[in-house]
């Protein structure tokens, strides 16, 4: 048996396949469309290994996706495809309609049929877990509680309205067809591999570049952050135990601020890698143009997953910051090559 992978080339993707194969020889199929945040080197590591199988495809495309279930005879499929970036929501949102509300649809039709046909017993070990945001719940305000699985969905942008598209249509198949799915709406997640338009790996790489450190606004948004790791160990105990047709919530229990997380990193780097003129890191920090809806607190309630399933995250907020600008300043050749001419584009386009 077999588990297919998609957006596997990604960021939270390629580290959960990454983690998948530090603790098990289960064949894996990792299938992504390869683009401009998917990166086939986060795989690199695979290259040798015979019970991974890497195939460049979208997820919409059903004669490929249906091959695939039954050459490798797929027993799960992990949903990690989809466009990630707000901001790219916000000046592009027709990609985000197209891979995560008609690539879901595509994804799940083509699960359904492959599940129809199996045998009895297959069919009840048969799994459809997606990925989605703690975003789909909409801003809160400092004094709220975090959001809970039961609480109402409430996107504010493009990108969250999107994905919560997709979760009602995965529960919608698992209300009418009885496809026994999962959902899984995690937290802000950061670590190795991270695409850097995102916050930590885009200031890393303007921090050593000696280029400012751009932060929306006042940099008072708040947001419950975990490390990708965590955030793996927790998929995986879902996928094995997760009650069919629930959503888990995962989080860090790590609200910061946006400029919190951004002083944290520069005295970080203050310490590992200090500048030759004696000056500090946070020095590069900028205030720029806020985006348009730009939601102020994101925070996530992870007790249901510790209470049903016993899982908790293993970093705090410092030590897994920490083991990510470490991987970091161990892996610039990785940078760099991620930072290519239209990463480049991007950064002048929406943090000028």
């Amino acid at each position: 048996m077999t588990i297919l992978v998609t957006g596997a080339a990604g960021f939270i993707g390629s580290n959960f396949v990454l983690d998948w194969f530090s603790q098990s020889k289960e064949d894996l199929v990792s299938l992504d469309l390869l683009t401009y945040a998917g990166n086939l080197e986060n795989l690199s590591s695979l290259n040798d290994n015979p019970y991974h199988h890497f195939v460049q495809g979208n997820i919409s495309d059903r004669d490929l996706v249906s091959s695939l279930l039954k050459k490798y005879q797929v027993r799960a499929i992990v949903n990690f495809a989809a466009e990630s970036h707000v901001d790219r929501s916000i000046h592009e949102s027709k990609d985000f309609i197209d891979t995560n509300i008609v690539g879901t649809y595509n994804l799940l039709e083509s699960a359904r049929s492959y599940w129809n046909d199996l045998d009895q017993n297959l069919k009840q070990d048969f799994r459809f877990l997606h990925i989605s945001s703690d975003e789909v719940y909409g801003s809160l305000d400092l004094t709220d509680p975090p959001s809970n699985e039961s609480d109402p969905y409430k996107p504010n942008s493009p990108y969250s309205a999107s994905k919560a598209a997709s979760d009602h249509l995965v529960r919608a198949w698992f209300q009418t067809y009885k496809l026994p799915v999962l959902t899984v709406n995690s937290a802000n997640n950061y670590g190795p591999y991270q695409f850097p338009e995102k916050l930590i790996p885009l200031c890393i790489l303007n921090a050593l570049k000696g280029k400012p450190l751009p932060i929306y606004g006042d940099g008072q948004q708040i947001r419950d952050w975990l490390y990708v790791k965590d955030h793996s160990a927790a998929i995986r105990e879902i996928l094995k135990q997760g009650q069919i047709g629930d959503t888990y919530n995962v989080g860090g229990w790590h609200e910061k601020t946006n400029l919190e997380v951004v002083e944290t990193l520069c005295a970080i780097l203050d310490e590992l890698k200090p500048k030759s003129n004696g000056k500090r890191y946070s020095d590069q920090i900028i205030f720029v143009k806020d985006r348009p809806g730009h939601d102020r607190r994101y925070a996530i309630d992870a007790s249901k997953l510790e209470s049903d399933l016993g899982w908790r995250p293993q970093e705090t907020f410092e030590t897994g910051l920490r083991k990510t600008v470490i991987w970091y300043l161990e892996n610039l050749n990785w940078v760099d090559h991620a930072a290519s001419a239209e990463y480049q584009h991007w950064v002048k386009k929406y943090y000028a």
